[in-house]
């Protein structure tokens, strides 16, 4: 059924949605986000599920953007491209709107909406060499769908450490900010999510669905209004001279007009 990415949930219910363009780390197509959206919603209403295991297959978590993706923005008009980055936010908040708690495993790269996607989980746990980064204004952009859950995550005085400078931080950083619960080794890490997975076999289902939610209403503000006006943020940079100039950089493999 689904083809950027796997579900296979064992005996004790735990769903390991797997994302499964491994050949292009596992960067978010259209595709792929309307298919993650598809299966949050189909694992919110399985009883079945305990519990779900977010992942990459390969040596990436999530590189964020597919770039063919990217590069159909650039043609795009801005109510097209309002549209697309809808499919995006609305994908992130199924997720994070999960009724099930969602454990992170966090491997290789995660930059831009990958790091957006490890935002949402309850609980992301990343192997020590991982690489995370929010790159979107190297482009000429920023991390406006993904950003809500970004702050939600780190808070914003941590997030502002990383939040518009593009620069890379290894996993021992990324758990100084909030983003990972911890870092172990990459041959531990399975052992270590399996470990955040066990307590909630033992915990009644629909209680720890209406803690998830206490604890969603008690934090930050993430409903439609905030959602549209990262909509509207991102589009207007969609429309402004400095994502041309940084895609179109970043696709003809030269430097953008304002990097020296």
């Amino acid at each position: 059924m689904f083809e950027t990415i796997t579900l296979d949930t064992d005996a004790r219910g735990v769903c390991t949605l797997t994302l499964n363009r491994a050949e292009k780390h596992n960067a978010m197509s259209g595709q792929m986000l309307q298919e993650l959206t598809l299966a949050a919603k189909r694992l919110a209403e399985d009883e079945t599920v305990r519990v779900v295991v977010l992942t990459g297959a390969g040596k990436s978590f999530c590189a964020g953007g597919d770039l063919g993706w990217m590069r159909a923005q650039m043609d795009a008009d801005a109510e097209t491209r309002a549209r697309e980055a809808r499919v995006l936010a609305e994908m992130l908040m199924a997720l994070n709107m999960l009724p099930k708690p969602l454990i992170g495993a966090v491997q290789g790269n995660a930059f831009g909406g990958g790091v957006g996607m490890a935002s949402v989980c309850d609980v992301a746990i990343g192997a020590d060499h991982l690489k995370m980064g929010l790159t979107e204004t190297r482009l000429g952009l920023i991390p406006a769908t993904i950003g809500p859950y970004v702050i939600a995550r780190m808070g914003e005085a941590k997030a502002r450490r990383v939040f518009m400078s593009a620069r890379l931080f290894g996993a021992a950083e990324a758990v100084e900010l909030g983003l990972l619960a911890k870092a172990v080794p990459a041959e531990q890490l399975a052992e270590a999510v399996a470990a955040e997975v066990a307590p909630y076999l033992n915990c009644a289902p629909g209680a720890v669905a209406a803690a998830k939610k206490l604890a969603r209403d008690l934090g930050p503000r993430l409903d439609s209004s905030v959602i549209d006006h990262t909509i509207k943020a991102l589009v207007d940079c969609w429309e402004g001279p400095e994502a041309g100039e940084g895609i179109a950089a970043f696709f003809e493999k030269r430097k953008p007009a304002w990097q020296s």
